[in-house]
C-alpha cells in the first residue's frame, strides 16, 4: 500500500510506461526533476508522487496522468519473440508494453462495439516436441479454408487475420532485429499480434505475419522456451506453417517449373507474395528442389542480390492493419465518441493511439463537427447483436464478409 502522494496511483503504470518509453529510472527521475530514490519508491508502491509531480511525470512520459490510475490488469500470455537474443530483452519488454497497449485499446473499444469472432484452427499441443510436420501443413490447410482462401495466393493476409478476429499492430519500432510478437489475451479471448514496420518490405511483412500467426494456433498452449534448442524449434515450426500457409503444396507445385532458376522465383515471388527465398524454402521442404540444387540457388542469389534484399522488393507495399483504425473513424462518424474525447478516453497521447491504430498523423487534430455524448450512447451505440466488421461497417448478428474474394482467391 502506497503512503502519501495522489490516492490510486498504480505503481505498475510506472513500471510498464518505463518498459515503453525505455526509460531508467534514473533518467525519469532527472527529468522529472525529484531524486532516483523517489522514483524507486514510486515504483516499489511504497510512496505515491504528490500532484505537481504526478502532473510532471505525466507530462515527461507523454500520458495524461489518470492514466497512471487506470488499473493494470495485463492478460496476454507471455509473447513470442521473433529474436530471442539476451541483448533484446529491453527492446522485449517495450514492445510486450506496446502490445498490452493495443489489448487495452481494443478491450475499451468492445464496449461500443463487436469484433470479428475469433476463426482459428483449435490445436492443444502442450510441447512442440510433439508437433509434427503433417501437423503443421494440416493445420495450414484447416486455416485457409476456414477463411475461404483456396488454394492460390492470398491477396491481403492482414484483411484474413483481422476478418479471423485477431487484434493486428503494425508500428515502426526502433528495433528492426525484432519482426514481431504474438500473445493470446484472454481479456479479448483472441490473439494479439505486433508487427515491426522498420523495414518497410511488403514481401517479408507477409511471411513475418504468417509466422507470428503459426505461433498463434500452433503454440497456444506452450509457454515462451527459455531454452535455446527448444526456442529454435518453436520458429522453425512457425516459419514452417507459414510456408504451408502462404504457399500450399498443390498450388506453388503446380506453378514451380521442374528446375527453377533465379528468374523463376523472382516470378513466383510476384503472383504469390512472398520473397523468392522464402519460395525456395518452401520448394525444398516440399522435396521440388533436392538439397543440392537448393544449395547451389542460394550461393547464386547471394551472389547476384546479396544476403538480404532481393528485386522487386519495392513493388508490394506493406499490408496495414484497418480493423482499430475504422472502429475509431466509425465512433467519431456516428458521434458516439467526439474526435477530441478518445485520446483522453484512453490517457495516451494523440501520436500513441495513432500508431496503435493506424490512423493517418494528425489524424486526431482534424476538427470535426460532432454532437453530444452522453445522448448518442442512447442512440446510436450498437447492441450486441451488431458486429463491426474490418472495413469499419456494422453487419447483423454474425460478420458477413466474404473472405473467398476479400481475402483470397
Amino acid at each position: 500500500m502506497s503512503r502519501g502522494g495522489v490516492h490510486g496511483f498504480q505503481a505498475d503504470r510506472l513500471s510498464q510506461i518505463l518498459a515503453v518509453r525505455r526509460l531508467t529510472q534514473a533518467q525519469l527521475a532527472s527529468l522529472v526533476g525529484v531524486s532516483p530514490g523517489t522514483v524507486s519508491k514510486w515504483k516499489a508502491g511504497t510512496q505515491a508522487p504528490e500532484f505537481e509531480a504526478l502532473n510532471r511525470l505525466a507530462s515527461v512520459v507523454n500520458v495524461t496522468p489518470d492514466w497512471f490510475m487506470q488499473p493494470y490488469r495485463p492478460s496476454l500470455s507471455t509473447p513470442l519473440f521473433r529474436s530471442n537474443a539476451a541483448a533484446h530483452v529491453a527492446a522485449r519488454t517495450m514492445l510486450e508494453g506496446r502490445l498490452e497497449w493495443a489489448e487495452e485499446v481494443a478491450c475499451g473499444f468492445t464496449e461500443f462495439v463487436d469484433f470479428p469472432d475469433v476463426s482459428l484452427p483449435k490445436r492443444e499441443f502442450q510441447n512442440p516436441e510433439e508437433i509434427t510436420q503433417e501437423d503443421i501443413e494440416d493445420s495450414a490447410d484447416e486455416c485457409r479454408k476456414l477463411w475461404r482462401l483456396g488454394r492460390g495466393p492470398v491477396q491481403d493476409l492482414a484483411l484474413a487475420v483481422e476478418s479471423a478476429g485477431i487484434l493486428l499492430v503494425r508500428e515502426e519500432t526502433g528495433i528492426p532485429q525484432i519482426e514481431g510478437l504474438s500473445g493470446w489475451s484472454s481479456r479479448l479471448g483472441r490473439p494479439c499480434i505486433l508487427l515491426s514496420s522498420d523495414k518497410d518490405n511488403g514481401f517479408r511483412g507477409r511471411f513475418d505475419l504468417a509466422h507470428e500467426l503459426g505461433h498463434c494456433i500452433l503454440h497456444k498452449h506452450i509457454e515462451r522456451a527459455t531454452n535455446r534448442d527448444r526456442y529454435n524449434m518453436m520458429e522453425k515450426q512457425a516459419h514452417a506453417f507459414a510456408g504451408a500457409f502462404l504457399l500450399p503444396a498443390d498450388g506453388i507445385g503446380q506453378d514451380a517449373p521442374l528446375h527453377p532458376t533465379l528468374d523463376d522465383l523472382l516470378i513466383l515471388k510476384r503472383k504469390w507474395g512472398v520473397s523468392a527465398a522464402a519460395i525456395l524454402m518452401r520448394l525444398k521442404a516440399l522435396g521440388l528442389v533436392d538439397d543440392d540444387e537448393a544449395t547451389n540457388l542460394f550461393k547464386r542469389r547471394s551472389a547476384r542480390w546479396g544476403s538480404k534484399a532481393e528485386p522487386g522488393d519495392e513493388e508490394r507495399a506493406p499490408e496495414r492493419p484497418r480493423l482499430l483504425g475504422r472502429t475509431v473513424d466509425l465512433l467519431v462518424r456516428e458521434g458516439v465518441m467526439p474526435l477530441e474525447h478518445v485520446s483522453r478516453h484512453f490517457g495516451l497521447s494523440d501520436n500513441d493511439l495513432e500508431m496503435i491504430t493506424a490512423l493517418p498523423v494528425g489524424y486526431f487534430k482534424t476538427k470535426e463537427k460532432v454532437v453530444t455524448l452522453t445522448r448518442l450512447r442512447q442512440e446510436k451505440v450498437p447492441s450486441k447483436e451488431r458486429k463491426l466488421n474490418p472495413d469499419g461497417d456494422y453487419q447483423a448478428k454474425v460478420l458477413n464478409l466474404s473472405r473467398g474474394e476479400k481475402a483470397g482467391k
